[in-house]
């Protein structure tokens, strides 16, 4: 069947299309902490993946949503990069994925129904294939498509990870390379080659479900996935929610191979540059090029991890039985309260 280039629909691809995180963090601050129930776990105070809520029973839940216009043309893909994406803010936190609801908005006087129930269909073969029950949701007819999940999960307490638990002395970790934001734009841009595309949606559809086992190592001592505000945003959340700096090596970071073409080409979104005037003063001296992969907003990106040295053994055995990379890019470090920056860029 064919179908219409979906990303000529899309304002802003995937999670390239988030609130900048210094308009959001302005929007959280004046709305506060709504909730004072003593079982939750994790709110919105931290800016982690998700909220977990104590059942009481030495378990806890995980409760998250996430939807974006179109990152790619294939609307199958779309829905299969769009529910990997949702289910993993549930591994993030080191749980269980159980169930899922649809989050829906199509412009049906501009994309046909059918199309809508091929994104339907690449999402329930995802959560299909991880074990997620997908039991209805919500649309509504609006100008743009979007598509998302809401997700939960379960998880044992002890075995939450959070993003603001990270101390100072340990390694950190990605477990998929940078440079999504950059092919994705391509594809909106119909420059992206064919081989680079099939690369990009490969690598979107990839779980983070090692994060699962990585939840039950007491070594991981902070986790979070890398989304819209880029390697830089997330690792940020990290250091000002655990309060400590980080040392970052950019030759270590992992980058998608062939991305020089589309570099010449100016193939950046404009979340890489909403990314970089949020938070660029937080961040030492870096090169145009740095900042381009550094911020670059990643959709179903990978999961970002603080390890403590010790334990890093078992992660790698971990990543050897999941058939995932894990690269070492940087350290953790003491916070130097006479400095603004948190993460400093060799």
């Amino acid at each position: 069947m064919d179908f219409p280039k979906l990303t000529q629909f899309s304002p802003g691809g995937g999670c390239g299309c988030k609130i900048s995180p210094a308009e959001l963090d302005k929007i959280i601050r004046q709305t506060g902490n709504i909730c004072f129930d003593g079982n939750l776990l994790v709110g919105n105070v931290t800016k982690d993946d998700a909220a977990v809520y104590n059942l009481g029973n030495g378990k806890a839940i995980i409760s998250t949503t996430d939807f974006f216009t179109p990152v790619v043309d294939n609307p199958y893909d779309y829905g299969r990069i769009a529910a990997t994406n949702a289910i993993s803010d549930i591994y993030a936190m080191g749980g269980t994925p159980f169930l899922a609801v649809s989050i829906l908005g199509w412009p049906l006087s501009r994309l046909s129904a059918d199309i809508a129930a091929e994104v339907l269909k690449g999402a329930v073969q995802v959560c299909t294939d991880l074990g997620v029950s997908l039991a209805g949701g919500h649309s509504i007819d609006i100008s743009d498509p979007v598509f998302g999940l809401a997700v939960n999960g379960i998880v044992d307490i002890d075995n939450i990870k959070k993003n603001s638990t990270a101390l100072s002395g340990c390694k950190i970790f990605l477990t998929k390379p940078l440079g999504i934001g950059i092919l994705t734009t391509a594809e909106k841009r119909n420059i992206l080659k064919e081989d680079d595309r099939k690369k990009a949606v490969d690598l979107m559809c990839v779980p983070n479900k090692i994060g699962e086992k990585l939840g039950k190592l007491s070594y991981v001592k902070a986790m979070t996935d890398v989304t819209g505000f880029g390697l830089l945003g997330h690792l940020l959340e990290i250091c000002e929610g655990s309060g400590i700096s980080a040392v970052i090596s950019s030759q270590a970071v992992p980058v998608i191979e062939g991305l020089g073409y589309y570099k010449e080409q100016k193939s950046f979104p404009g979340g890489t540059f909403r990314n970089w005037k949020s938070y660029g003063h937080k961040i030492s001296s870096i090169t145009e090029d740095q900042k381009m992969i550094l911020c670059d907003p990643q959709t179903s990106g990978g999961l970002l991890l603080v390890v403590e040295e010790s334990g890093i053994p078992d992660v790698q055995t971990v990543a050897q039985q999941e058939n995932i990379s894990v690269k070492e890019i940087g350290v953790t470090t003491s916070l130097n309260s006479d400095s603004n920056t948190n993460i400093f860029v060799n």
